[in-house]
């Protein structure tokens, strides 16, 4: 299958999980892919799927980002799609998470989300076109027990997402989030956790890392179909802001909506009376 207006993707974290899945697709259906990884002997096998540029890149290096963007230009004349799908999980609660994973886990997922949105903004506001995707998770809506520092980072993300889009909306770009729930990758079974957990937590953050780790190759999510929806959100004349994916991430949003209009709604009188009384 070919693209007969082949747009230009860069896409971040491409050597597992949906960016692998991710980039993939997009080389199978025609699309030209500039595919990132920190090692680039786990993509390299992705150059003779289409028309792919194969560089390294760790997210957390801003510099490495601009370099990145700067070939990925020289070599397509272009980006069109920014697909923020570079990641790591962490498994704890809380207080259980020590200082150094909590920023690690914002290192990548937000900073490094944000260094390369810093790198393609400029191109992407010269020629007043572009799309940022940005993948976060249903936990960046919904938090979630034993995963909190992860939830926080998908959370900011989301909100940078949020403002993002209306100061470049003007400029002709747009900004999409992506919230999946449970897929079928490495995700949970290779993420890092605590070495030392607090009983008090085991019945909540214990219970729910195990059953992270038990649904590893059960999870009802489908990497490949998941990469197929997101480009066709993508390509949509009215692309999604926020696109949910599987049926726990709908269902999980849509609880969200609702418990939240219930909580506003049955304390909107105390809410309002914080204002000064109107004259």
């Amino acid at each position: 299958m070919s693209t007969q207006n082949p747009k230009v993707w860069l896409v971040t974290g491409c050597s597992t999980g949906f960016g692998r899945y991710i980039a993939e697709h997009l080389l199978e259906v025609g699309e030209q892919v500039v595919v990132t990884a920190r090692e680039t002997d786990k993509i390299a096998d992705l150059e003779q799927k289409g028309d792919a540029l194969i560089l390294p890149l760790d997210v957390i290096d801003r510099d490495q980002c601009q370099k990145v963007v700067d070939a990925a230009e020289a070599h397509f004349g272009r980006i069109d799609v920014l697909i923020n799908n570079a990641g790591i999980g962490f498994f704890g609660a809380i207080e259980e998470t020590d200082e150094q994973n909590a920023r690690r886990v914002f290192d990548v997922n937000f900073f490094g989300t944000a260094n390369t949105i810093h790198a393609v903004l400029p191109h992407m506001r010269a020629r007043r076109s572009g799309m940022i995707v940005n993948l976060t998770s249903i936990g960046g809506l919904v938090g979630y027990t034993g995963v909190g520092y992860y939830c926080a980072t998908k959370f900011a993300v989301e909100g940078l997402s949020d403002t993002l889009r209306k100061e470049v909306a003007p400029l002709g770009i747009d900004v999409m989030t992506v919230k999946p729930s449970a897929f079928r990758t490495e995700w949970a079974g290779s993420s890092n956790e605590v070495s030392a957990s607090i009983d008090d937590y085991d019945g909540t953050a214990g219970e729910a890392r195990r059953a992270y780790h038990a649904s590893v190759g059960k999870q009802a999510g489908d990497p490949a179909r998941a990469a197929k929806a997101i480009r066709e959100a993508v390509l949509a004349e009215q692309p999604p802001y926020h696109l949910p994916l599987g049926n726990d991430a709908v269902d999980a949003a849509l609880k969200k909506a609702e418990d939240l209009k219930a909580n506003v709604l049955a304390w909107e009188a105390l809410s309002r009376s914080a204002d000064f009384p109107a004259t």
